[in-house]
């Protein structure tokens, strides 16, 4: 029996998730695989299961996105001219919330259908709620009748009080089940929704709400809706904040570009709106003197990071509006090719559209989907902006002259590139730098670059690669601190320049990506401090010098383990410490394990680099998405610029959030 037994398994190779967390072990499986291995999970255990689904992750931003369900549905009662008020609070403990409007209030009567009360049904069903018809909110962002629930199902303590039909209505969950039935607690001549929930420990990986990014966001809110009005309580720190804009999102472009340091270069800000039965579009503008454009996108006062099809629209409206100008007018400058780019360049705006059916990408609604508003923002930008710069010569003139600079610029950034190449003799190849170790394909779509610490790590993942497809192309040290540094200064360092050469693509504000060698670039740093922060070195160049490569999804940052932990035959890797600890204790306990830690990549042999971090069928990898552009500016200038009171106050400021820092 036992021999059948063994003839059943075979050893295999798996990766395996504990957190967010990966590692690389062996494990036994069954070969049988029957009916009752189906899993049916009911009620909210999806959520619980897979809660990434649903709000993005279990990290920090996946933590304050419970906060925006919450606070979107109460923004939701004021869209449908039912609520002009919400309160916000942040407990002393730090860790739990409660949100407050003084709409209708969540119906509490017996559901004909599901035969209990229509609160226990909103907050205990996924896909319930009252948005899937215009019949009670014309425009919401609420739409796919979960916010509420997930909130639920990934809180410890929820507790819900309502007040309508002259009384107060309370019910108490845990962990997404009720524990109480609704009841009627008093008479109550109010109206309105009430949530307190408290994160459930088990799923987050830290559950502390930043007062900072809340009142941000909040006031993000506050400037879209113009005439809400929002009260944040910082039980914390003792603090309240009454935020109301009723300029709306013209206070909103002003206050950015004051906060971003965007100098403006005209005063007048562009704005223009239109209303129909189905739609509202409203959009400010402006040009300043950054190097780079500025664009919020907002759908039924929903931040869209990741944009869609209206903030395509707008900037497609904004380059024809100009062109048309330009061409109307006759304006040409002598070897100077103006393109789109140069002409969105600085351009610093804000885009609300109001939707009565948007269609999100996901649950976390960051992308709109809806190929009508690609044609309606831009018929509405085009034509409003080409008058605006017809009756304001005095502005269109500033913003030609600032768009031949940005063009000119371009053109001296590609003339610089050209002569990096042009010390180069020889065809391509040849060009190529003697240190870089190419793989075999010469076609992009299938070869990745592999940007590795070290001559020592180089060589171990040489010797691990898959030699076809995989080049490495080892640095010195730590690479240049770009920010704030001229192109000329950046091209004189032998590193950026080995690095530009090998990309192919060039560098500067022209960033040509039919050129790239490569799918994907890879950055492999050792998993220690000295590792962070060449890879932050390496972020802000390519954030300041190449962002195509992110905007197209290229740049990966890859997942080296920390830890070895070894138990007897089987081999776990861990990626950090707080792993490594999830690891020992679902150990048994007479299992003693040894542990390994890797000072750097090149103490890892070829078949443990290659196991862990260069195999495409068994590695994880980071992509770097570029979700705000602003925010990503202000974070590089904080973190690399020269102002070093920048730094201390960022240090300071977000000490408290950090368990343990290796310095």
């Amino acid at each position: 029996m036992a021999t059948a037994s063994k003839k059943r398994k075979t050893a295999t190779r798996s990766t395996r998730k504990s957190n967010g967390k990966t590692s690389v072990a062996t494990k036994r499986v069954k070969r049988d695989y029957v009916g009752d291995d189906i899993e049916i999970l009911e009620g909210l255990e999806p959520v619980r299961q897979r809660p990434s689904m649903y709000i993005g992750g279990v990290d920090n931003r996946g933590l304050h996105h419970l906060i925006w369900e919450i606070v979107d549905n109460s923004v939701d009662e004021f869209l449908a001219g039912e609520n002009d008020r919400i309160t916000v609070t942040l407990h002393k403990d730090g860790c739990s919330m409660t949100v407050r409007d003084y709409g209708r209030g969540i119906p509490v009567d017996r559901h004909s259908k599901a035969k209990k009360s229509t609160l226990e049904v909103v907050m205990t069903t996924l896909h319930a709620g009252g948005k899937f018809s215009n019949k009670n909110y014309a425009r919401s962002g609420g739409l796919h009748g979960v916010g509420a629930s997930v909130v639920n199902a990934l809180s410890s303590e929820v507790c819900v009080t309502v007040h309508r039909d002259g009384h107060e209505w309370v019910q108490r969950y845990k962990r997404g089940k009720p524990t109480t039935p609704v009841k009627k607690v008093k008479r109550f001549q109010g109206h309105g929704t009430e949530i307190f929930f408290r994160p459930d420990d088990s799923i987050f990986r830290r559950v502390h709400f930043n007062a900072d990014a809340i009142i941000q966001h909040l006031e993000d809110i506050s400037y879209i809706h113009g005439g809400l009005k929002i009260t944040f309580h910082d039980q914390v720190k003792g603090e309240t904040h009454e935020l109301s804009h009723p300029d709306g999102i013209a206070a909103y472009l002003e206050k950015l570009t004051r906060d971003d340091r965007k100098t403006p270069i005209h005063e007048q800000i562009f704005a223009t709106d239109r209303e129909d039965g189905a739609s509202r579009i409203e959009l400010v503008l402006r040009w300043s003197e950054a190097t780079d454009e500025h664009i919020r996108s907002y759908v039924n006062g929903i931040r869209t990071h990741a944009g869609g099809t209206h903030e395509s629209g707008f900037r497609s409206g904004i380059a024809k509006a100009v062109k048309n100008y330009m061409d109307v007018h006759n304006i040409k400058q002598k070897g100077v090719t103006i393109t789109t780019d140069d002409i969105r360049e600085g351009c610093v705006g804000i885009l609300s559209v109001f939707l009565a059916d948007p269609m999100f990408q996901g649950q976390t609604k960051e992308k709109l989907n809806n190929p009508e508003m690609n044609s309606a923002v831009e018929g509405l930008v085009r034509p409003a902006l080409e008058t605006w710069l017809n009756n304001n010569p005095s502005i269109a003139d500033a913003v030609i002259g600032r768009i031949v600079l940005a063009a000119r610029a371009r053109m001296a950034s590609r003339a610089a590139v050209s002569e990096v190449r042009r010390k180069s003799p020889g065809n391509r190849k040849s060009n190529l730098p003697g240190k870089l170790v190419d793989c075999r394909s010469n076609k992009p779509g299938e070869s990745e670059l592999f940007i590795v610490e070290g001559q020592s790590a180089g060589g171990t993942a040489v010797r691990g690669r898959n030699s076809k497809t995989q080049a490495v192309l080892p640095l010195r040290g730590k690479i240049l601190n770009t920010e704030s540094l001229g192109l000329a200064r950046i091209l004189a360092n032998q590193e950026i320049t080995s690095l530009v050469e090998t990309l192919g693509t060039g560098i500067g504000d022209r960033f040509d990506i039919r050129r790239l060698r490569y799918d994907r670039i890879i950055l492999l740093m050792d998993a220690d401090s000295d590792g962070y922060h060449i890879t932050t070195l390496l972020l802000a160049f390519f954030f300041r010098h190449m962002p195509e490569l992110i905007r197209q999804g290229r740049l990966f940052i890859a997942q080296p383990p920390l830890y070895k932990v070894v138990v007897g035959k089987e081999s776990h890797y861990a990626q950090d410490d707080i792993h490594k600890e999830e690891i020992i204790a679902s150990l048994a306990a007479n299992r003693k394990p040894e542990i390994i830690r890797f000072k750097g990549l090149g103490e890892m042999d070829a078949d443990q680099l290659k196991e862990t971090t260069l195999d495409p069928n068994r590695r994880v990898l980071l992509r770097v998405d570029l979700e705000s552009q602003l925010e990503a500016d202000t974070t590089f200038q904080q973190l690399l610029g020269k102002d070093a009171s920048e730094r201390y106050r960022v240090i300071m400021e977000e000490a408290s959030f950090v368990d343990d820092v290796d310095l």
